[in-house]
């Protein structure tokens, strides 16, 4: 199978002939320009997806293994509040000591009842697994090896759904990537390398036949919207809490994880030792 690179360079050679003196025509710079643009945008998807994969990853990885440290740091914060109220029967510090109690046992609204179950698009696979009695699969680390991000790359470049040239062709598409990503995001190097078999056994994608120039002009300015929505996309993942967090070690993150466990640890610490202060004077 061919390279979208190579394909897409071979049909726009063949749909335009050029002038006797060497001069492109007014189609074939179009048809240029859209295949740049394609190339570019997929580029850009596969970038923004990688970063989505690491961040939902981090968050995942976060909540479940430092999570029970903030209920940790949550309830020594609240119990040395509650000492130090009884200790000066303060009434702001009895009010500060409520507060506290109240941040450890929150009541909870739908969006707390669901957390780490479900979002916009339903449930997380762990869930419906649990609902399944099927295995549970969490990620073990933030960003998938490097093989696995080979593998997911080459398949993003191969099996864009934007490469498609009719709906079903790319409803195909989706339905592979959909598979693509849920695989990568596991870091699951195996099923990635099943993928590429089974998209390299799989028919090949139709021919890009010429195309008029307002045809042209209007998959241009699709992409162009694709992109700005890409963009923004991005901006919120890289500003978000999480994507943040990823920004201070962009080469390592699952060392980040493990620093930032450190620290808690070390806030733990910190807090039993005042708390016992408290209690026993």
């Amino acid at each position: 199978m061919t390279s979208p690179e190579t394909e897409q360079g071979g049909v726009a050679g063949e749909a335009q002939a050029t002038p006797e003196d060497g001069t492109p025509r007014p189609e074939e710079r179009l048809e240029r320009a859209v295949r740049a643009a394609e190339q570019a945008l997929i580029e850009y998807e596969i970038a923004v997806e990688t970063f989505r994969i690491e961040v939902e990853n981090f968050s995942r990885l976060h909540h479940q293994k430092l999570g029970p440290m903030y209920a940790r740091l949550d309830e020594l914060d609240a119990r040395i509040a509650e000492a130090r109220a009884a200790r000066t029967g303060d009434p702001e510090d009895i009010r500060k000591a409520d507060e506290a109690r109240g941040r450890v046992m929150p009541m909870p609204d739908v969006e707390e009842l669901f957390h780490g179950w479900m979002d916009g698009d339903g449930l997380f696979p762990e869930a419906a697994a649990m609902l399944t009695d099927q295995p549970v699969r969490p990620p073990q680390r933030v960003r998938p090896s490097d093989e696995a991000r080979r593998l997911y790359r080459e398949l993003a470049r191969k099996a864009h759904p934007d490469l498609a040239q009719d709906d079903a062709e790319r409803a195909r598409r989706e339905e592979f990537i959909t598979r693509v990503n849920g695989a990568y995001a596991r870091g699951d190097e195996v099923m990635l390398r099943e993928l590429a078999e089974e998209w390299a056994k799989g028919p090949e994608p139709a021919e890009r036949r010429p195309s008029r120039s307002e045809e042209l002009y209007a998959r241009l300015e699709w992409l162009a919207q694709r992109k700005e929505l890409l963009s923004l996309v991005a901006r919120e993942l890289e500003e978000g809490a999480i994507g943040s967090m990823l920004r201070l070690a962009p080469d390592d993150p699952d060392r980040l994880l493990e620093e930032i466990a450190e620290q808690l640890l070390a806030d733990v610490a910190s807090r039993e030792r005042e708390l016992a202060e408290l209690l026993e004077g």
